[in-house]
């Protein structure tokens, strides 16, 4: 009978256990743009699923040349589609793992509040000190940027007040330090539950610049984790979707 009750107490132990047991850690490489909106998903995703999801934020540009060194990330968000497939060409990317899994938008912002008035007026102006945008070079928030100057002919009108930020965190960062009254940033950088959280925008129309589609995969490395493709696949839910439309973007 002891026997029995200790074979009992030790089964139920185990499936209390289970799920801690069980649990993996997702390693993830995310685009500056999209660092508060998947703070919220990857805090769902470990609530729901009990595994731990470590987040790295910065340029997508940077990450695709520490995948390549042998970074140990096992998820790559990044802030367009050319670096995804730059990795997928090159053997690193595990088969048919790689989607959009946000398109995102352009706005034009202010840390002052009224100083923009939700057009191009004070852009056109050119009542500021200095307009900052992310390097086009390095970021697909930038190259959108500088489609919006030319869209509007005010390319060569503005090139001395420009101020460029490596990726679109740095660029926020120059406008919420007040470095410059205003700069083409992410919409989700600036909006939060469906408003905007502070200062004064501009939403830019999106037919003034090419669709900023970003693309997720799942590194090789990775490619039998479970975990890794569980956080893919919740980045696909509606919940996770639910999120994302919450910062301004848009999906597929």
């Amino acid at each position: 009978m002891r026997q029995c009750l200790a074979l009992s107490s030790l089964v139920f132990s185990v499936l209390i256990v289970s799920p801690s047991v069980y649990a993996e850690t997702v390693y993830a490489a995310v685009a500056s743009n999209f660092t508060d909106a998947m703070k919220d998903i990857a805090q769902q995703y470990e609530a729901e699923s009990g595994n731990k999801v470590v987040l790295t934020f910065g340029s997508s540009g940077k990450f695709v040349a520490q995948i390549q060194h042998g970074a140990p990330f096992q998820v790559f968000l990044s802030a367009d589609q050319n670096k995804p497939d730059a990795l997928e060409k090159a053997g690193l990317v595990a088969a048919n793992s790689r989607f959009t899994y946000a398109i995102g938008a352009l706005a034009l912002w202010s840390a002052k509040p009224n100083f923009i008035d939700n057009n191009d007026a004070h852009l056109k102006s050119g009542d500021f000190n200095k307009l900052a945008l992310a390097n086009p070079k390095l970021a697909p928030y930038g190259v959108a940027a500088m489609e919006v100057l030319a869209d509007l002919g005010l390319t060569e009108a503005t090139k001395e007040k420009w101020v460029m930020g490596e990726n679109i965190s740095q660029t926020y960062q120059f406008v919420s330090t007040g470095n410059a009254d205003l700069g083409f940033v992410a919409l989700s950088q600036i909006m939060s539950q469906g408003q905007i959280k502070s200062g004064s925008s501009w939403i830019i129309p999106t037919d003034q610049y090419s669709p900023i589609r970003q693309d997720a995969v799942l590194l090789k490395s990775a490619e039998h984790n479970v975990a890794a493709q569980g956080l893919l696949d919740y980045l696909r839910s509606d919940k996770a979707r639910s999120i994302i439309h919450s910062y301004g973007y848009q999906t597929e």
